[in-house]
């Protein structure tokens, strides 16, 4: 179960970071943006995590 659930959270992650992105961009808060980017590549760890956790059983 833990798979699904840090894919989940990953995928959630991702879509927050990108809408942050471009709300930083229409606003042209850079900082907002920046954060955006940090959500975004946290979502892709926790996915890549799922993922691992996937092939191992969910052993990690």
């Amino acid at each position: 179960m833990g798979e699904l659930n840090d894919k989940a959270k990953g995928l959630g992650n991702e879509i927050a970071g990108n809408i942050k992105q471009a709300a930083g961009k229409v606003s042209g808060d850079e900082h907002l943006q920046a954060e955006g980017i940090v959500q975004e590549r946290h979502g892709e760890g926790q996915n890549l995590k799922g993922k691992i956790k996937g092939v191992m059983g969910d052993k990690v």
